[in-house]
């Protein structure tokens, strides 16, 4: 709704006016009558008003007066002029002072009305235009890139089921018809030697074998081949500068790829290209140019199975993140059954190791792993390698969100030989055992309360995930717990239920949205996990008293990040 204000120094005038015309049909409120041009100043520099209907002829500041101050103090304001005299000179003060019309008195209803839209259009277009501009600095705001990032993340980890509020969220960040793509991850990177301390330089050999065929697409490579003794470089410490080539790269290329970093792998960048034989090929080598020009290293490229729609882009992801993993192995480029659709891990061993390590059962932990490896060595090397990377990959997201640092000989994504040389079962699951117990180490001495430790785990993955659909059914079995003993162990250690914890998590955020973006209510509930704006608006006022868009309007003087008191 737009604001007016009426201003003349008879009531009943006054009054006349706001039943002469149907303002909700324009999207016209009157928020504020004066008397005279001091008062309508005042209000003017206390409230915000779109619209001023105003008399020439008033005491204290006559018309006159009171548009030019108008157009000195608030050049952007609306103004149209009434009067009961003819004289020209009002007509023209009103015009050098920008009023948008001149009606004489008594204002003829069809008059009042054809000036009032076209005083609504005016407003419509410019505040259309604001929109649009806001619309463009949003999307190029570092908040909107680490959201639209964290939103394709959660893609690819499908740490939650998809479904519509993924949908909406895809359209929000411009990545809707992604869905309907068939595309291929990159995962690209620089590796060490095996003595750890050099980075590997490369300026010969590449190969890149992009075949055509989705359902047995080889891994496709650009790795590393020569080394410069004299160069003591680190992944480390190119992380940055390498970070931002690759960003500028993808913002600037006309294919408009998506590049996301993944926070369990802090040396790596990911891209997600649309799955095209000449076009991958060429975009593999503008960026290898790219990143040599800058850096004078040549990274490794590896690029996955190509995949279609959201439902597959973790498989997609998972086999660029291995196939990365085999660059210097003959196992990934040459063997067809790597790219095939048989997981080496499921999701119900995974969740049993998880659950496993969790509750600190390593004997438990030891036997699962040594039977998967078992079987998957029984099977073939490739399902062998493809399980222990998965397993490493697994571990290592535990590892990440214990707060466990895993040291450089670890890690498996910056030391690739390292997978290779674990070839028999006793080494991969000594290796792999060993993980588990930093894990285990490290939660039993955080808190000698396994219970308080998994407050914390769901608190942390609340605090990551409020955006999408939570709840405690959802929570309880992630950790394997009955639902109602979790309801009651959640209230108990956090000092307040479920439902309060994320709602007060959500409605921090949508604070924070409100002062900081010009988003809508609609997105904001929908970025913050709401079910709809007028639910959100409803939760919002009965937390802070205010309704959301005054809040925008008149923002706290000093907004904080903590969380809502109730």
């Amino acid at each position: 709704m737009y604001r007016v204000m009426i201003v003349d120094d008879e009531p009943e005038i006054r009054l006349g006016l706001k039943l002469k015309a149907d303002w909700d049909s324009l999207r016209l409120m009157v928020v504020a009558e004066a008397s005279n041009g001091i008062e309508a100043l005042e209000r003017l520099a206390s409230d915000a008003i779109d619209l001023v209907i105003t008399d020439m002829n008033m005491p204290v500041m006559n018309g006159v007066s009171f548009l030019e101050s108008c157009h000195e103090q608030h050049p952007g304001l609306r103004i149209i002029v009434i009067t009961g005299y003819e004289d020209f000179h009002y007509a023209r003060a009103a015009v050098r002072n920008q009023a948008r019309d001149y009606l004489l008195k008594p204002v003829a209803q069809d008059e009042l009305m054809a000036a009032l839209r076209k005083v609504t259009q005016e407003l419509n277009e410019e505040r259309n235009l604001k929109n649009e501009q806001a619309e463009v600095r949003w999307r190029l705001s570092q908040y909107y890139v680490e959201m639209k990032e964290h939103f394709i993340v959660h893609l690819v980890k499908e740490e939650l089921k998809p479904g519509q509020a993924e949908q909406e969220r895809a359209e929000l960040f411009l990545l809707r018809d992604w869905n309907e793509r068939m595309v291929s991850f990159l995962t690209i990177g620089f590796k060490e030697r095996k003595s750890g301390k050099t980075l590997t330089s490369t300026a010969a050999s590449t190969s890149l074998d992009i075949k055509d065929n989705s359902s047995s697409a080889s891994t496709n490579c650009i790795a590393a081949d020569r080394s410069d003794p004299a160069d003591t470089r680190t992944p480390d410490k190119l992380r940055l500068p390498f970070e931002m080539i690759c960003r500028e790269f993808a913002q600037l290329h006309t294919g408009q790829p998506q590049v996301f970093r993944d926070p369990n792998y802090p040396g790596l960048m990911h891209f997600i290209v649309d799955h095209d034989n000449e076009a991958a090929a060429s975009f593999v080598e503008e960026l290898r140019t790219s990143i040599i020009e800058y850096l004078s290293f040549e990274p490794a490229i590896s690029i996955g199975q190509p995949i279609s729609g959201f439902s597959k882009w973790k498989e997609g992801y998972m086999s660029s993140l291995i196939a990365w993993n085999l660059l210097e192995s003959d196992v990934g480029s040459t063997a067809k059954e790597f790219a095939d659709n048989r997981p080496a891990l499921t999701e119900d061993v995974a969740k049993i190791i998880q659950r496993q390590l969790s509750r600190g059962e390593l004997e438990l932990f030891t036997q699962t792993v040594r039977k998967e490896l078992t079987d998957a060595f029984i099977d073939s090397q490739v399902q062998f390698v493809k399980l222990v990377l998965q397993l490493y990959l697994l571990l290592d997201s535990m590892a990440y969100a214990a707060g466990v640092q895993l040291d450089a000989g670890e890690q498996l994504w910056v030391r690739p030989d390292m997978v290779l040389a674990l070839d028999t079962i006793d080494k991969a699951q000594g290796f792999l055992v060993h993980l588990g117990q930093k894990i285990d180490l490290k939660t039993k001495a955080d808190t000698e309360d396994p219970e308080q430790s998994m407050i914390q785990a769901a608190l942390q993955f609340i605090d990551g995930n409020y955006m999408y659909e939570l709840n405690l059914t959802m929570l309880a079995e992630r950790f394997s717990y009955n639902s109602s003993y979790f309801s009651e162990l959640f209230k108990s250690k956090v000092g307040k239920t479920f439902i309060q914890y994320v709602t007060e998590v959500r409605m921090a955020q949508a604070m924070r949205l409100l002062v900081d973006t010009p988003l809508s209510l609609w997105d904001i509930a929908e970025l913050t996990g709401f079910s709809n704006a007028s639910y959100f608006s409803s939760k919002f006022k009965r937390m802070y008293g205010v309704t959301p868009s005054d809040c925008r309007h008149s923002p706290p003087e000093k907004f904080n990040n903590e969380l809502p008191k109730k």
